[in-house]
């Protein structure tokens, strides 16, 4: 079963950590799920204010720059994986360095 993983979290708390190297080891979890051959993309992504927001309102297409998201925190990566289950998919997230500053979000591909 493909489960998308989305991490997200406060950018200034999770930059401050990734600088500080309060962070579990990123390339020991990469190399494990390589080893477990589950990983099919993992893509972290620029800072929230780059972000490009659309949306068509009657027919017009309106922008607006930056996140559409209300809160402090963004999503910062996402993990797209095939395991065996839902089990494995919570595992796999658990084990993802920036959840120690924010969370992840699995959900199921259609």
């Amino acid at each position: 079963m493909r489960y998308l993983v989305m991490i997200s979290a406060d950018e200034q708390t999770a930059q401050q950590a990734m600088a500080d190297g309060d962070l579990p080891d990123f390339d020991a979890w990469y190399a494990d799920l390589e080893r477990r051959g589950v990983l099919q993309a993992h893509l972290g992504l620029h800072d929230s204010a780059t972000a490009t927001t659309v949306r068509v309102r009657d027919g017009e297409v309106l922008l607006t720059d930056g996140p559409f998201m209300e809160g402090r925190e963004q999503i910062g990566g996402l993990v797209l994986i095939d395991c065996k289950d839902l089990d494995e998919a919570v595992e796999i997230a658990a084990g993802h360095p920036a959840v120690h500053v924010g969370q992840a979000e699995i959900r199921p591909v259609r």
